[in-house]
């Protein structure tokens, strides 16, 4: 069975084990922390980040996107429309997600890391701002929730999830269409609940 090295926090870790419980693909899921950076995780990916997923041949895959498109493949398209421009839609609703992903964990690094005093306020806010802004897009134009979703929905999810981890309180705030949507998601799929970010 191909096992995926991941930490319970990680949106890119939650929303592949999310798609690939959604796809009806086994994985084991093992959980590494990344601050360690044990042999386990750098001798098979030298970025030393996750999710990494080793497969039984011994080939490894890592970044969550490159995941998400092995785990379609597997399943037979069951993550990504077939149709072009509907798949590019997914598509871009997944990268938007992720770079959502991106900016709120350079905050999170930028206040862990580095001394009280040096914490670059300004940068921070620049990142808070192109958060916002994809979530009021998001808010504005909320994906729609059909019976079959795609992995462009289930990493919005599971960006909503982090950010209800990371930033209780601040993303939601006159969003109420996004937050409504993050309950109808659980609601619809409830089977993927366990694997938002904890």
């Amino acid at each position: 069975m191909p096992k995926l090295l991941y930490a319970p926090a990680s949106p890119y870790s939650a929303k592949v084990r999310m798609s690939a419980v959604y796809a009806g693909l086994d994985l084991e899921a093992v959980i590494i922390n990344t601050s360690e950076q044990p042999p386990q995780l750098t001798d098979a990916n030298p970025l030393g980040k996750i999710p990494t997923l080793l497969l039984d041949d011994g080939r490894v895959i890592f970044d969550s996107r490159a995941i998400t498109q092995y785990l379609n493949r597997e399943s037979k398209n069951a993550l990504f429309p077939r149709n072009p421009d509907k798949r590019t839609e997914a598509e871009v609703l997944e990268a938007l997600a992720d770079g959502v992903c991106d900016c709120a964990l350079a905050i999170i690094y930028e206040r862990r890391m580095r001394p009280e005093e040096k914490v670059h306020q300004d940068w921070i806010d620049g990142q808070w701002r192109k958060i916002a802004r994809a979530l009021d897009h998001l808010n504005d134009n909320p994906p729609k929730l059909p019976k079959k979703i795609t992995a462009g929905q289930i990493a919005v999810r599971a960006m909503l999830g982090y950010l209800s981890l990371r930033f209780a309180g601040q993303w939601e705030r006159g969003r109420g269409r996004l937050t409504r949507w993050a309950a109808r998601f659980d609601e619809k799929f409830p089977e993927l609940k366990a694997s938002i970010p904890s």
